[in-house]
């Protein structure tokens, strides 16, 4: 075989090993918006988020709705610390690029156990004007399965942390009315893995010198972007029994820069040479924009109820390119669409005496992914929540809430072709648990 023979062969491989980190990526983004955490309140968490951006006394208004910062007269700090508990675990089976079945266990549980922190400040300027400062984690999940499992060349490792700083302000127009607008920084963490079938890439090119499984690699990426967004809020309380809440958080552009990594077997790194070498790459994606309307209703001085609805734009969400800063490096551009997404949920509060409140709330969550295009990057499904919670008033000041959700997932049917060819077939088993504490100080 000539040099220029076997350049021209192995071209369409080095395509294809590429297209292994982009999809990756795309699926980090995609990630997020699959797990776009909504865990910033233990109050909220205990009704499903009922009522949301209408409900009274709660510090994370700086995220949730800015303009609900207008109820407090006394400053006000919070903390809150949400573990999120998730388990996926895969049945089905798997076939290489010629069709054989692939090696390897089924991976173990993919999920892990997360902590996800949110601290809030709202300081009171006047009866009219507030300001507020917020830490949350809008955006973040994990999955990693066991080396060597059936699935490797779809996944091994996927990590994605997105906190975000939050200042808000709100006006409070007239007793009934309030807005309130924010503006929040964005910085995305990722950092991703997975195998490469570099046995079935070059078995071709290579005469059946190798074959599928029989020379894998890996393909990473680790990175970071910083991003920026604004929100706007509006409060309504038409009588003294109702509160309507309204709250905006814009799209976010996100160009993560970061290092590809490649390891290859020393003794075919000479057929991908000159490309398929560590170094920079960047890759552009945005976080979708959402609204969230939520409706407070006082029943009487003991029981209290919401309803939510929130819109995500996650359609929004079409396809990603990533440019390396290698030139023998083939750029990539992975196809991925998401759905937007409704969720919608409904839960109360009712007050024992003076000190101890009961939580409870029901929720449904869409999720964006599609039964086409899922991966085990993100073995999401819509769910159902189930929440329960408790606050207790331990002074006149001071507040500590507990929140406990539990998810009802529907299994993730997966059908996934990785970039070496191989396929993946079968469901994902995904359960998840939320334990959220908190403590609330006004001052």
């Amino acid at each position: 075989m000539t040099k220029i023979q076997q350049h021209k062969r192995i071209v369409p491989a080095l395509t294809a090993l590429s297209l292994a980190v982009a999809a990756t990526i795309a699926s980090q983004g995609a990630y997020a918006s699959a797990f776009q955490l909504t865990e910033n309140s233990a109050q909220g968490l205990g009704r499903a988020q009922g009522g949301g951006p209408a409900a009274p006394g709660d510090c994370s208004a700086v995220v949730n709705n800015p303009a609900a910062m207008s109820d407090f007269t006394t400053s006000c700090v919070a903390g809150i610390v949400s573990a999120i508990n998730f388990s996926a675990k895969f049945h089905g089976t798997g076939a290489d690029a010629f069709g054989q079945p692939m090696t390897g266990g089924n991976g173990g549980d993919g999920g892990d156990t997360i902590p996800v922190p949110s601290a809030y400040y709202i300081r009171p300027l006047s009866d009219r004007f507030a300001l507020g400062l917020g830490v949350s984690v809008p955006f973040g999940f994990q999955t990693q399965y066991d080396d060597r499992w059936i699935g490797r060349y779809n996944s091994v490792k996927t990590k994605l942390q997105s906190p975000a700083i939050t200042i808000a302000g709100s006006w409070k127009l007239s007793d009934e009315l309030s807005i309130g607008a924010s503006i929040f920084a964005q910085r995305t963490s990722a950092e991703i893995v997975q195998d490469v079938d570099i046995g079935a890439l070059l078995a071709k090119p290579t005469g059946g010198a190798v074959l599928p499984q029989e020379a894998d690699g890996q393909a990473g990426l680790k990175g970071f972007a910083w991003g920026w967004g604004a929100g706007l809020g509006v409060l309504w309380k038409p009588t003294s029994a109702d509160r309507i809440g309204f709250n905006l958080r814009t799209q976010v552009n996100n160009t993560i820069d970061g290092t590809a990594t490649f390891l290859v077997p020393s003794n075919l790194a000479p057929l991908l040479n000159p490309a398929f070498v560590s170094g920079p790459g960047k890759a552009a994606f945005s976080t979708p924009w959402y609204a969230n309307v939520g409706w407070w209703h006082t029943v009487n001085d003991r029981f209290s109820f919401g309803v939510t609805a929130n819109y995500t734009h996650w359609s929004s969400f079409k396809n990603l390119q990533i440019i390396y800063a290698n030139p023998a490096q083939p750029s990539s551009t992975e196809d991925f669409s998401y759905k937007s997404t409704w969720f919608t949920s409904i839960g109360g509060d009712y007050k024992l005496d003076e000190r101890w409140t009961l939580r409870g709330g029901l929720a449904y969550d869409q999720t964006p992914t599609r039964d086409a295009t899922r991966d085990p990057k993100v073995p999401d499904n819509s769910r159902v929540w189930l929440s329960v919670g408790a606050g207790y008033q331990y002074s006149e000041n001071l507040r500590f809430d507990a929140a406990f959700v539990h998810l009802f997932v529907d299994d993730a049917k997966i059908n996934d072709i990785s970039p070496s060819k191989s396929t993946l077939v079968g469901a994902f088993n995904v359960k998840g648990n939320v334990l959220s504490v908190g403590g609330q100080y006004t001052f």
